[in-house]
C-alpha cells in the first residue's frame, strides 16, 4: 500500500480534466529508460509465541524503525513524533497498518540489481530482527494474531482508512493489519503500450494469483484457501478493488482510467499538516465543488491514485498487484516474471493469447478459483498448472533475450528457477506451507516460524 502523503508540495490547481490525463501520458518514457521496481512487504512475529510485533516498546516496531536509522543511515520520518517511516537515497522502508514492514526498493536496471538491494535489506532486518527477538515470515498474512489483537500503526491516514473500511466490506481490516505482498512496477513508453500491459497484467491476474498463493494460515491455523489475502480483496472495498472491465475494451484509454479514478470516493487531502476525511465524496465531487474553501490540485489527485486498488494501477507507472508476499527464495521470482514478460512485446502477445478468451465473467470467477485451488484451477479442459508452466517459459525467453548477467554469469532467468520447479508440479508455494503444516511443523506455530522465517545469508 502506497504511503504517500499529500502535502509540502507545490499545489497545482486542476482547472481543465485535460490535466488528469496529461498526468498519465507525461510519464512515458523510451524503451531503453524503462526500469523495476519492487515493493516488498514482510509480516513480522514475536519469535516467541507467533504473535504479531506490536508497534511500541521495546520490542515494537517503532523501536527496529529507530535502530536500523542509527546502524544503517536511514532518515527517521516522524508523524506526531513516532516514527511511521524511513527514507533513503533511493528507497524507503515503511508500514502498513499493522506494523508489516515494506521495502519500497529503488528503480533498477536489472532483477539483478533488485536481488542486490533485497538482499542488504533483508541482512539489516533479520539481523537487528535476532537481537530482538522478531522473526520475519515468508508468508502473505499473519499466521496468529487476529485484527483485534494487532496494534495499528499510529498514522493518520490510517485513522481514516480503517472506519471507512467496515463500511464498505467485510474484510477490509484484514486486508489492512494481517496481509502482506510484493509488487511490481513496470514502465510504458505511452499510451497504447500503457493499456497494453494494463489489460494483459489483469488478464493475467487470476494466474499469477494462483502461481504464488503463500497466505494458507491465519487466526492459528488453515484458512481454507491457499491465497486467503487475494480472497480478502473481493470483500474490501468493490469501488477501488478488482477487475476494471474497461481494459477488456478497445476503447481503453487515459481517460478512461481517469474517469475510472474520478468516480471512486476519497480518502483524504492534507492542508498544513492537516488531515481531512474526504469519505463522503468522490473526486469528481471534490473537483466540482471543492471542501471547506480547498480546491482540487494535482497533489490530491497523485495521492488519490494511490488509494485505489484494482489488480494492476495506474500511476506514472504501472503496478502489478497480484501476488502474496513470499519466502526470500521466490520473492524475486515477482519481478523476474514480470519483466520477461512485459518488457518484450511478442512475449507480451503470448502472454495475452493464453487468457484473451476468456469472458470477464469468467475471468472475475477463475480469481475467486484461484484463491482456494491455487494450480488446481481449471477453465474448461486446462488448467491453471500448464497455463502457469507455459508462462514460466514465456517469461524466461524474455528474459533470455535480455542476457543481463550477474558475477556467476546466470542470466535474470535464474530468479525463476526455484518458481519453475514448484509450478510444473501443480505446486504454489501454500501447497508446501500446508504439506508442512499438516506434517513436520505438526500444526505448531514456533515451528511454522522456524521454518518459515528469513535468515541472514551465509
Amino acid at each position: 500500500m502506497s504511503q504517500f502523503v499529500a502535502d509540502g508540495a507545490v499545489a497545482v490547481l486542476i482547472e481543465r480534466r485535460e490535466q488528469l490525463i496529461d498526468y498519465f501520458a507525461s510519464a512515458g518514457k523510451p524503451r531503453e529508460q524503462w526500469g523495476i521496481g519492487t515493493e516488498y512487504e514482510k509480516v513480522a512475529v514475536l519469535r516467541e509465541d507467533a504473535r504479531a510485533t506490536p508497534f511500541s516498546g521495546d520490542r515494537g516496531i517503532e523501536s527496529m524503525l529507530r535502530q536500523l536509522a542509527e546502524r544503517y543511515r536511514w532518515q527517521p520520518l516522524l508523524e506526531d513524533g513516532r516514527v511511521v517511516a524511513l527514507s533513503g537515497d533511493k528507497a524507503s522502508i515503511t508500514l502498513e497498518p499493522g506494523g508489516q514492514l515494506e521495502l519500497s526498493g529503488q528503480v533498477c536496471d536489472s532483477v539483478h540489481g533488485a536481488q542486490a538491494e533485497f538482499s542488504r535489506h533483508i541482512d539489516e532486518i533479520v539481523t537487528l530482527g535476532d537481537e530482538m527477538g522478531i522473526a520475519f515470515l515468508g508468508l502473505g498474512m499473519q499466521p496468529l494474531s487476529r485484527v483485534e489483537e494487532i496494534e495499528w500503526v499510529p498514522k493518520k491516514r490510517y485513522g481514516i482508512m480503517g472506519p471507512y473500511m467496515q463500511k464498505v466490506g467485510r474484510l477490509g481490516q484484514r486486508m489492512m493489519t494481517q496481509t502482506a505482498t510484493v509488487q511490481v512496477n513496470i514502465d510504458f513508453s505511452g499510451e497504447s503500450d500503457a493499456m497494453k500491459k494494463m489489460r494483459v497484467g489483469m488478464g493475467l491476474a487470476p494466474l499469477f494469483n494462483a502461481m504464488l498463493a503463500n497466505s494458507p494460515l491465519c487466526d492459528g491455523d488453515l484458512n481454507g484457501y491457499v491465497s486467503f489475502r487475494g480472497h480478502i480483496w473481493t470483500d474490501t472495498d468493490p469501488a477501488r478493488c478488482g477487475f476494471l472491465p474497461f481494459l477488456f475494451e478497445d476503447s481503453a484509454s487515459f481517460e478512461r482510467y481517469a474517469e475510472y479514478a474520478l468516480g471512486v470516493p476519497m480518502y483524504f487531502i492534507v492542508r498544513d499538516g492537516e488531515w481531512f476525511d474526504m469519505t463522503s465524496l468522490t473526486f469528481a465531487e471534490y473537483l466540482e465543488r471543492g471542501y471547506r474553501g480547498h480546491r482540487a490540485t494535482m497533489t490530491d489527485w497523485d495521492a488519490h491514485l494511490t488509494t485505489l486498488f484494482p489488480e494492476m494501477r495506474l500511476k506514472k507507472y504501472i503496478e502489478l498487484r497480484s501476488f502474496d508476499s513470499q519466502s526470500p527464495e521466490l520473492m524475486l521470482s515477482v519481478p523476474a516474471l514480470a519483466k520477461g514478460i512485459f518488457y518484450e512485446a511478442d512475449c507480451m502477445e503470448a502472454a495475452w493469447d493464453l487468457v484473451k478468451g476468456w469472458s470477464f465473467e469468467e475471468r472475475v470467477d477463475l480469481y475467486s478459483m484461484a484463491h482456494q485451488r491455487g494450480l488446481q484451477s481449471r477453465i474448461g479442459r486446462t488448467s491453471f498448472r500448464d497455463l502457469a508452466v507455459e508462462l514460466l517459459m514465456i517469461a524466461r525467453t524474455g528474459l533470455d533475450r535480455h542476457a543481463i548477467k550477474n558475477e556467476r554469469g546466470d542470466d535474470e532467468s535464474v530468479y525463476l528457477e526455484r518458481l519453475t520447479e514448484l509450478n510444473s508440479r501443480g505446486m504454489c508455494p501454500a501447497d508446501e506451507v500446508i504439506e508442512k503444516w499438516n506434517g513436520e511443523w505438526n500444526q505448531q506455530l514456533s515451528r511454522l516460524v522456524d521454518g518459515s522465517s528469513y535468515r541472514v545469508a551465509a
